[in-house]
């Protein structure tokens, strides 16, 4: 009997994610432009969902194989404060969940100061609606957070909600460190990067290495943990933020990606349409490991009574 539990405990854990109908994946390989909401804020904005990013140099994203994501941009062009958000159409998920995926924060050189234009804010987070967009100037209707590419916000790393609608300053409890800028230590094994070589002999204007601290040119894993009234993020294992749901109010059960520009200019770079952008592959919506081990040893006892 112990020989069969072996055999039939991976199959079972594999398989639960169906069973427990929280299941999502998006990999971008196959035009999904069809079944995403995009939210536009005050400024112009852009999604392209089968972007392929080695037209740009950038290497093949560390969870999938292939090289097509989904690129979110804003105010490229329209000189207003302003963001974009957009929301896998339909999607509701609810009880324990993870939200897993892969980040790239591109934008325009030289490194690590950045050329014209280049302090924007990648977002990501859950429980919207999915109708409303989400943006550091707009009605939040779920726990949201971001990161700058290039360090240029007295506030690279941030997090927002209901609750805190101009995101949660300095100092607050939702963070495991004191101050959000780049330069805090805490941030110090991220950045120092260079442009992907393929991606600076196509624009000889990315030159230099990122500013240590900071989110930009490289692939993170990112985690959004939702258990119980708990929302915990971190980025490549490290924890960045944790929420009380009790604290907020949420308009749904969604998720959401986004792109924000900081400030009310818009980039003067020629290349900026190019070169300036989040990129987000390999989504995945899975049950909480506990969600998981208890359907597995449900399953397991079901192969006992058999």
């Amino acid at each position: 009997m112990k020989r069969v539990n072996r055999v039939f405990l991976l199959p079972l854990i594999l398989g639960a994610p169906t069973a427990l109908g929280g299941l999502y994946t998006q990999d971008f390989e196959l035009d999904s432009t069809a079944s995403w909401t995009l939210n536009g804020g005050p400024s112009d904005e852009a999604a392209d969902f089968f972007f392929d990013y080695s037209t740009v140099g950038i290497p093949g994203a560390p969870n999938g194989a292939g090289t097509r994501g989904m690129k979110l941009q804003a105010n490229l062009s329209s000189g207003v404060f302003g963001g974009m958000s957009v929301s896998p159409t339909g999607e509701n998920f609810t009880g324990d969940y993870t939200v897993l995926f892969d980040w790239w924060a591109n934008f325009n050189g030289p490194f690590p100061a950045g050329g014209s234009g280049s302090t924007n804010l990648s977002t990501f987070g859950v429980g919207t609606a999915g109708s409303t967009v989400q943006w550091p100037g707009g009605v939040q209707d779920s726990v949201w957070f971001g990161g700058t590419g290039d360090g240029g916000s007295t506030a690279d790393w941030r997090a927002y909600s209901s609750a805190a609608g101009t995101g949660y300053p300095d100092g607050s409890p939702v963070f495991p460190f004191t101050t959000r800028n780049n330069t805090n230590a805490y941030f110090a094994a991220f950045g120092a990067n260079a442009a992907p070589a393929a991606q600076l002999a196509l624009y000889p204007q990315q030159t230099g290495t990122t500013a240590v601290g900071s989110g930009g040119m490289e692939w993170h894993q990112v985690s959004i943990d939702k258990s119980g009234t708990t929302v915990i993020w971190r980025v490549d294992g490290t924890l960045m933020a944790t929420i009380d749901l009790t604290t907020v109010t949420l308009g749904g059960g969604n998720i959401l990606f986004g792109h924000s520009d900081i400030n009310a200019t818009s980039s003067t770079d020629v290349n900026d349409a190019a070169l300036l952008f989040t990129l987000i592959d390999n989504i995945r919506v899975v049950p909480e490991p506990a969600s998981l081990a208890l359907l597995a040893l449900g399953g397991l006892l079901a192969i006992r009574r058999r």
